[in-house]
């Protein structure tokens, strides 16, 4: 039986969904595929923007279930997949559909818009749908939670040296095989407190639970963090965090503060770079919407800098409230740029440009042979792809 995930709130989903699919997003500890996977206990292929498919392939079975990637998997909902749900009916919650368990042919169809399914039958439990980037943060503290509970069941941690102090419950603190901890401050009273594998926690940390700091992931000296939090694998923090989410593969290794935000991968902010996460006025954060192509209500008084993969910020930059940078843009300066930036943008709040592909191709080459990961004809490829949808917002 194939297990394939389907994109479901794309566009509003952008710049995060830009490089990948919805399921590819990460909140909690896991990424959304990883929790179907290891839930259904099945391997997932996906269903997703043409430009993508290269990295990204489908693979239809005989029989398939198709489970919409923005649904984060409970274990109600799985069960009732594998034992109860009827083949060629659509479970749905409200207007969101959820899974669809059928044949390869019918699978297309219903994929391509072909074919609707005859049964409709409404999921009569709680679903939390990922619907927009801030819902990563917003939503992080129950899926962290319950990622923390999936990941530990059964296990015991590697044991957490008697250099740090844990405040709360020490066994909500967990210690993956090669995890290195010295001389924090660990607080688990608002949630638990995840370090995988060969992940570090320099001494002098401060980690307010809910916290993941995921594989070979690093705190710097002194880092400040305020969860719910996750940084995912092979990044860096330092400075004060609060309630973000850092997607993989990206630095914010120095003093600054970043708040109420989610990162993409292969991003880096440099020293003393900070957003504001909070309006003056205490008044709701607009952020910029793609799918509608203006500026969005997000019903949120907290919301900071939303970013997407391969973008970079010079020393000191100042993020406003609700900010949006697109992919592979370069933002620097001193004072407070425009609160959209699209992708493959080059400037400051003077003036932008034009990220010129063969330069923005190099940089990315640069940094991802800095992690022994290669930019190959199908990374790049999607990087041109998107360079050429965005160019209308290249209007500066």
């Amino acid at each position: 039986m194939g297990l394939i995930l389907f994109d479901d709130n794309r566009e509003n989903l952008k710049p995060l969904t830009f490089t990948r699919p919805v399921a590819e997003l990460r909140i909690g500890i896991l990424t959304i595929r990883e929790k179907w996977e290891r839930m259904l206990n099945m391997k997932a292929s996906y269903y997703t923007a043409p430009y993508l498919a290269a990295k990204y392939p489908p693979n239809f079975e005989t029989l398939n279930i198709l489970v919409n990637g923005s649904v984060l998997p409970t274990q109600a909902l799985c069960d009732y997949i594998l034992q109860a749900l009827p083949d060629n009916t659509l479970l749905v919650k409200g207007d969101t559909p959820i899974v669809l368990k059928t044949t390869q042919s019918t699978a297309k169809a219903f994929l391509t818009g072909e074919k609707k399914v005859p049964t409709v039958l409404e999921f009569d439990s709680d679903c939390v749908e990922i619907e927009y980037p801030w819902d990563l943060f917003k939503k992080n503290g129950a899926a962290l939670a319950a990622d923390f509970a999936l990941l530990t069941e059964g296990r015991t941690s590697q044991p957490l040296s008697a250099t740090n102090k844990v405040i709360g419950d020490a066994s909500q603190v967990f210690l993956e095989e090669g995890a290195w901890v010295e001389c924090a401050m660990l607080n688990t009273e608002n949630g638990p407190i995840y370090i995988g594998k060969n992940a570090s926690v320099m001494e002098g940390s401060i980690i307010r639970g809910g916290f993941a700091l995921c594989e070979s992931s690093t705190t710097k000296m002194g880092a400040k963090v305020y969860g719910p939090t996750t940084i995912g694998p092979h990044s860096k923090i330092g400075g004060e965090v609060n309630n973000s989410v850092i997607l993989g593969y990206t630095n914010k290794g120095h003093d600054g503060f970043l708040g109420n935000s989610v990162l993409g991968e292969w991003c880096n902010l440099g020293a003393d770079t900070n957003n504001s996460n909070l309006k003056n006025n205490y008044g709701e954060v607009r952020v910029w919407n793609y799918e509608s192509k203006t500026f969005y209500r997000t019903g949120l008084q907290f919301c900071g800098l939303i970013m997407g993969d391969h973008s970079k910020a010079g020393i000191n930059t100042m993020f406003n409230t609700g900010t949006v940078v697109g992919v592979s843009s370069n933002v620097f300066g001193g004072d407070f740029p425009r609160t959209f930036i699209p992708s493959f943008s080059w400037g400051s709040s003077k003036r932008f440009e034009t990220y010129q592909m063969d330069k923005a191709m190099a940089t990315a080459d640069r940094v991802m042979d800095r992690r022994n990961k290669k930019l190959d004809a199908v990374e790049e490829a999607i990087l041109r792809h998107i360079f050429e949808e965005t160019k209308e917002n290249r209007k500066y």
